[in-house]
């Protein structure tokens, strides 16, 4: 199975897109929307890329458009926001990779040293140590992982 990183960037700051978006009528032009929100075109397409993979939005030209599931997400309440962007956080390979390996354990736990390992494997050309911080970020903002920083140790949060 191939693994493509997700972009090192906040679940917040992919949350904040769609509610830009929304309020744009579901439609932006990507180099006004780097104008207008003051972010650099790299980081705009960091944003877009990752709400993208969780299919939140697509790409069609040099516009950003909010997609079905995008616009359930916005209009659904915190609880039902996390429950969406884990169903979609699931279809992600890396996160499946990271799930497996938990589930793999004993007791649900793992150092954080075994996925920057995994990592490294299949993702040498990665920063570990960000996409470590970015899969825990998402991971934890939807009670999908939880991450033990004085045990250094990430574990699966909620069985749902």
């Amino acid at each position: 199975m191939a693994i493509d990183p997700v972009p090192q960037v906040g679940i917040s700051r992919v949350l904040g897109l769609l509610e830009v978006l929304d309020d744009a009528g579901g439609r932006y032009d990507v180099f006004r929307l780097a104008r207008d929100i003051n972010y650099e075109l790299g980081e705009i397409l960091q944003v877009i890329k990752a709400a993208e993979m969780l299919e939140l939005v697509v790409t069609p030209g040099a516009d950003v458009v909010l997609t079905g599931t995008g616009s359930a997400l916005l209009r659904g309440r915190v609880k039902a926001r996390k429950k969406l962007l884990k169903v979609q956080m699931r279809k992600l390979p890396l996160f499946r990779t990271v799930l497996d390996a938990l589930q793999r354990t004993e007791n649900g736990r793992a150092d954080e040293d075994a996925f920057l390992e995994i990592f490294a494997l299949h993702l040498p050309a990665e920063n570990g140590e960000a996409l470590l911080k970015t899969v825990v970020d998402w991971g934890r903002y939807t009670e999908l992982l939880g991450y033990s920083p004085d045990d250094r140790e990430l574990y699966l949060d909620q069985v749902d």
